[in-house]
């Protein structure tokens, strides 16, 4: 057990070091994406299923409420967080419409809107990223494995260098983390 557990610590830190050697430049960007949206009055969208659910849920929180900064709260929603819209949409329309019906309408030409997807496949997230560009929104992925088909239809794409969907969900987690500490003391250090 002692060996299996170094092992997947040893996984984790190849997994950062990964992000460090081959991610820096676009993490930085979506920092500087999210401060140009609140300067101008936008606002965050975030979504994602199951596990990446969770860390939009996680994200959108870090935001409207603090990080680690006494701050003002900043415009974000979670699209994964209201079960009477989620499961009203998804019988009347789908599962593969609960966020593009979201986007449809609570996104506005300016404001940016992420998609979480470890696999870079989830048609819902794909489908909202495509309406909320139409609408004039910045949109960002936060992807794993080889990006998979959302990498194609948003403005900026980070996946995370693995194949192994936990690696990959704890490279997401701590791309947001830097994101949100960055962008609190860009904005209210």
């Amino acid at each position: 057990m002692i060996a299996e557990i170094t092992q997947q610590l040893q996984s984790h830190r190849e997994m950062i070091s990964a992000i460090e050697r081959e991610m820096t430049p676009q993490i930085a960007e979506l920092v500087s994406l999210m401060i140009g949206t609140f300067k101008k009055g936008g606002k965050l969208l975030v979504m994602g299923n199951g596990g990446s659910a969770a860390d939009a849920q996680h994200f959108v929180a870090e935001i409207v409420g603090r990080f680690k900064m006494e701050r003002p709260g900043l415009p974000a929603v979670a699209l994964s967080t209201d079960t009477s819209i989620l499961t009203a949409i998804g019988n009347d329309y789908g599962f593969e419409k609960v966020f593009r019906r979201q986007v449809e309408a609570l996104a506005a030409s300016g404001d940016l809107v992420i998609g979480i997807s470890t696999s870079g496949n989830s048609p819902n997230v794909q489908s909202a990223l495509e309406l909320a560009r139409e609408k004039g929104c910045h949109t960002v992925a936060l992807l794993g494995k080889d990006g998979g088909t959302i990498k194609r239809v948003c403005d900026l794409a980070l996946i995370v260098p693995c194949y192994d969907t936990p690696r990959v969900q704890e490279g997401h987690i701590t791309i947001i983390h830097i994101v949100c500490d960055l962008l609190e003391k860009s904005l209210f250090g």
